[in-house]
């Protein structure tokens, strides 16, 4: 999702890679699941959180549609988001405690927060989103340890070609005049990268570079 924001006003000013020290640590959130409501349609699903959550819940992507993720329209693309529920929009994930009940396979954008990413020539840095936490007194956290990713460079750089990825097929689309021939590539995307399965017993990197590929 782009955002037009000031770094000045959102950030402590830096910009940080993943073996950085960032102040992130939070004694576990001591409770609190206040990131995890109220979000509307902002927690964007790629293809490894799909990857993540088919394979750790046994589950398909059709199956997530009923009632834990949606399609939603974002710059021009559709892509899956967590479905947040009533008034409050809490997530579907949350157990009556408020804990996370797929913490060890949460997406990406819930292992981030409050970081944020910021895009340029060709890949990207971390920054601290200074408002979106209420937590104070945080301490320091190396944000490799944070993210909790296996294969961490191979994540930030599938994060990088997924980024710029989506760009260009964004691009490719606003240079289309058909209505209906913008949505049917709109919805190929979403069968090729999320609804196609993967295969559990292979690699997803492997698998997610071989449909990029595809597209060619």
């Amino acid at each position: 999702m782009k955002r037009d924001i000031d770094m000045k006003e959102v950030s402590d000013g830096k910009l940080y890679t993943s073996s950085d020290l960032a102040k992130l640590g939070c004694s576990d959130c001591a409770g609190c699941s206040d990131c995890c409501q109220g979000m509307g349609q902002s927690i964007i699903l790629d293809p490894y959180d799909i990857y993540q959550l088919t394979k750790g819940l046994n589950c398909t992507f059709n199956e997530l549609l009923q009632d834990k993720i949606e399609l939603s329209v974002v710059d021009g693309l559709i892509l899956p988001n967590l479905a947040l529920k009533g008034e409050s929009e809490v997530c579907g994930f949350l157990n009556e405690e408020g804990r996370c009940s797929i913490h060890a396979i949460r997406p990406g954008f819930c292992r981030l927060f409050p970081l944020g990413r910021i895009y340029e020539d060709n890949t990207f840095h971390y920054f601290l989103q200074i408002h979106e936490c209420k937590k104070e007194n945080r301490t320091k956290v190396k944000i490799s340890k944070w993210l909790g990713i296996p294969k961490l460079k191979q994540y930030e750089q599938f994060v990088t070609d997924w980024h710029y990825f989506l760009n260009n097929v964004e691009d490719n689309l606003k240079e289309m005049q058909d209505e209906q021939q913008i949505k049917n590539a709109a919805m190929g995307l979403v069968k090729l990268f999320y609804l196609m399965p993967y295969d559990f017993e292979r690699d997803f990197y492997e698998q997610f570079y071989e449909r990029k590929a595809m597209l060619s």
